[in-house]
């Protein structure tokens, strides 16, 4: 039987929501692997919203679920219908969203709180001893969600967030962009994509190595 990737989205367009590059290069690695992919968001309204052409924010009101289905064709379901057993390993790819809907960490840093349907499915996940991968600021929804168990994690090289992750009880360890970190004890796999870049092509092969090296923990 084929393995499922539960994939956390957090809206459409890496201002304030998903990184759209890195979700559907997600994806992608997922398809090549023959992985199936179960999209997932919260049924929320977005923290803000911004105009991507002028990147000012908007008094629009937008939700995370409906905008998140764009990048998946539709193919999504409300994060609060899933559970840990409906997967075999959690994806969560970053964009502000990330750290504006997902969590308050853009406002709160080590202070942030988890949307609790996310912060759930994160424990849950972690309990199973199913893997857990994290992409761009997105690991800053797991130092926040599990810090405790003092996990280690990359942002890449920016030493402010890498300080508020340190703050939540993560460790840190400095990543290129064409490389990620794993750490076995904790099945945590995360990657800096776009807090890194410079191009699409550095990012996806980053994402491509770190979606392999979670698949891999599967089972183990």
């Amino acid at each position: 039987m084929p393995y499922t990737a539960g994939v956390i989205l957090s809206g459409c367009g890496f201002r304030d929501g998903a990184e759209i590059h890195e979700a559907v290069l997600t994806l992608l690695a997922l398809d090549r692997m023959g992985v199936k992919a179960l999209c997932m968001a919260p049924d929320m309204p977005q923290a803000k919203v911004v105009n991507h052409l002028t990147g000012k924010e908007t008094a629009e009101s937008r939700n995370v679920l409906v905008e998140s289905a764009r990048i998946c064709r539709g193919e999504i379901v409300n994060i609060a219908t899933v559970k840990a057993g409906s997967f075999d390993a959690l994806i969560l790819p970053g964009g502000y969203g990330a750290a504006l809907n997902l969590s308050d960490f853009a406002k709160n840093g080590a202070r942030a709180t988890v949307h609790p349907e996310v912060a759930r499915l994160v424990r849950e996940t972690h309990k199973a001893k199913k893997p857990v991968c994290a992409i761009c600021i997105a690991p800053a929804v797991i130092a926040a969600v599990l810090g405790k168990a003092g996990p280690t994690l990359t942002i890449g090289n920016d030493e402010g967030t890498a300080a508020a992750l340190a703050a939540c009880g993560a460790g840190h360890e400095t990543c290129g962009v064409r490389d990620f970190v794993v750490d076995r004890k904790h099945r945590i796999v995360t990657t800096p994509a776009w807090m890194l870049g410079p191009s699409i092509a550095h990012v996806a092969e980053g994402i491509e190595k770190a979606v392999r090296e979670t698949v891999a923990l599967i089972g183990t």
